[in-house]
C-alpha cells in the first residue's frame, strides 16, 4: 500500500482530492494538513511515500515545504496540485524534485493517470535491489504520456514549461526570445514550438522584414 499525505488549505479541494484518492487502488491516505509548517512536521513523523502538495498555503508556500523536505532529505515523493502555473514556479518545483504537476482544475482521469504511473514506478523501486536503464528512464509519472503522444526526444516536463511560457506572453514571441526567458537552447525551444504549433496547441504567425529571413512568432 502506498501511503499518502495531502496538503491543501481549501476544504472543498481537500475533499475532492480525498475522494479521487479513494477511487484508486493501492493508495491509502494517512494524514492531511492545511498549513505548510504543520505539513513538514506531519510528513517528518508519518514518513509517507507520496505527498499531494498545493503551492498556496496560509503560512509558507508549497515550494518552501518542498525545499524543506529536500533539505531534510526525507524519502518522500511529491506531486504538486495547484492553480499556480507561471513559468518560474513550475521550474522551481521541478528543480526541487517534484515528480508531477497538476494544474487546477483538472479531471479525475489526469489525477488517476499521475497516481497510477507513480504506483508502477514505486512498486518497481520497492521490490528490486537494482534497476535497469529502462527503469531509470521511467522515473517520471509522465513517461506513459510521452510514449503515447510525444515524438521521440520530447519531454512532457519541458513541453509544459514551453507551453506555459508562451501562454504568459502578452505579445507573440519568437523562439529566440522564449529561449532567453526560459534559459534553454534556441534549437530545443524551436523543436517544442514546432510540435505545439503542428498539434494546434499554439498559433504561429510569420512576419517579413525588409532584409533577411522572415520571423516566426508564436502565441497561445
Amino acid at each position: 500500500m502506498i501511503n499518502v499525505v495531502i496538503v491543501e488549505d481549501d476544504p472543498m479541494v481537500m475533499e475532492v482530492n480525498k475522494g479521487f484518492l479513494e477511487e484508486i487502488a493501492s493508495f491509502s491516505l494517512i494524514g492531511s494538513a492545511v498549513k505548510g509548517k504543520d505539513a513538514i512536521e506531519l510528513i517528518e513523523n508519518l514518513r509517507p511515500d507520496l505527498v499531494l502538495l498545493d503551492v498556496y498555503l496560509p503560512d509558507i508556500t508549497g515550494i518552501e515545504v518542498l525545499y524543506k523536505l529536500r533539505e531534510k532529505q526525507l524519502p518522500v515523493d511529491v506531486i504538486m496540485i495547484t492553480a499556480a502555473k507561471d513559468t518560474n514556479t513550475v521550474q522551481k518545483i521541478f528543480r526541487y524534485g517534484a515528480i508531477d504537476y497538476l494544474v487546477k482544475p483538472f479531471h479525475f482521469e489526469r489525477f488517476q493517470q499521475a497516481l497510477t504511473n507513480y504506483a508502477k514506478i514505486w512498486k518497481k523501486f520497492s521490490h528490486y535491489q537494482e534497476v535497469t536503464q529502462a527503469d531509470i528512464d521511467m522515473w517520471s509519472t509522465q513517461k506513459e504520456i510521452e510514449k503515447d503522444i510525444l515524438p521521440k526526444g520530447l519531454s512532457e516536463v519541458t513541453l509544459k514549461q514551453v507551453m506555459l511560457a508562451v501562454s504568459e506572453q502578452i505579445e507573440p514571441v519568437t523562439a529566440e526570445q522564449l529561449a532567453v526567458n526560459l534559459g534553454m537552447a534556441r534549437v530545443t525551444v524551436r523543436r517544442y514550438l514546432d510540435y505545439l504549433e503542428k498539434s494546434k496547441q499554439i498559433n504561429m504567425q510569420v512576419e517579413y522584414g525588409k532584409v533577411g529571413r522572415p520571423s516566426n512568432y508564436y502565441f497561445a
